[in-house]
């Protein structure tokens, strides 16, 4: 199969830039951010380098790196390989976005809608579709739904955590069905990392020692597990459409805990 494109929606793992050029407190477009990208540049990509979709587009040979859509240089060939739409600060819960003021998911669609009729300007329909039809699609969220709206805002502390990932996790698959709508058929959702390992859990949560938080922990597990079943289930649903929960929990949380695995850890 020859991927056309690589397209990505979600949250700061996959956020290119959008983030540059929207008024929120969630940036990174200052050093030490991208020291190990392109000339030493940041460019609002939360890494020092590269980005999921940039490393897939480049295993593909597609392109060096995804740009972000809202980027005022995008080039009008960029358009046809992929762009992303991701906002770091977002989630599949609409509140958090607002939270950050990042770029919600349901924006995100509208803007793949404007993008959809740019391309089809540019190549007619026909082709759009064969595109999409023949691209990668990648849904990143849900960390910053239980690190931050969950956790550490506490704003919806009305639910349990079970209620609350069930939430998030009917959101997640209303996002799905709609890109699905709009003629995304493969699509890659990513489930969510061991958040309470992140630096900022362990320092809020960790104690003294700044362990992993256990509950935090717990919690994205809770969410994947439900995530997954949900993915499998819409796969079977949803016609010719190939549909893949990624887990990034498991990998991720053996690299914290067990870094000598993986060569010289000093």
């Amino acid at each position: 199969m020859v991927v056309k494109a690589v397209f990505a929606f979600g949250d700061s793992i996959v956020d290119q830039g959008s983030n540059n050029y929207v008024a929120t407190i969630v940036k990174c477009d200052f050093p030490p951010y991208g020291k190990d990208f392109n000339g030493g540049m940041p460019t609002g990509r939360f890494s020092n380098g590269k980005t999921p979709p940039d490393l897939i587009v480049e295993e593909l040979g597609i392109k060096d790196f995804v740009p972000a859509y809202l980027d005022p240089n995008l080039k009008i060939e960029d358009l046809k390989t992929g762009v992303s739409f991701a906002s770091g600060g977002c989630g599949y819960d609409p509140l958090t976005a607002t939270i950050v003021s990042a770029i919600p998911l349901s924006t995100q669609l509208n803007q793949f809608k404007e993008y959809i009729g740019k391309l089809e300007g540019l190549v007619g329909e026909e082709e759009a579709n064969d595109i999409f039809k023949n691209s990668l699609f990648l849904v990143v969220a849900g960390s910053d739904d239980l690190a931050n709206t969950y956790f550490t805002a506490g704003v919806r502390l009305k639910k349990d955590v079970n209620s609350y990932t069930d939430l998030m996790v009917a959101k997640a698959s209303e996002f799905v069905q709609e890109l699905y709508n709009l003629g995304a058929r493969k699509i890659g959702i990513f489930g969510i990392p061991p958040i309470g390992c992140l630096p900022s859990q362990r320092t809020l949560a960790g104690g003294l020692h700044r362990v992993c938080s256990e509950e935090y922990n717990e919690a994205a597990q809770m969410a994947n597990t439900k995530l997954s079943t949900e993915i499998d289930s819409l796969s079977k649903k949803l016609a010719q459409s190939k549909l893949v929960f990624l887990d990034i929990y498991n990998p991720l949380l053996d690299l914290i805990v067990n870094p000598q695995k993986y060569g010289n850890i000093h």
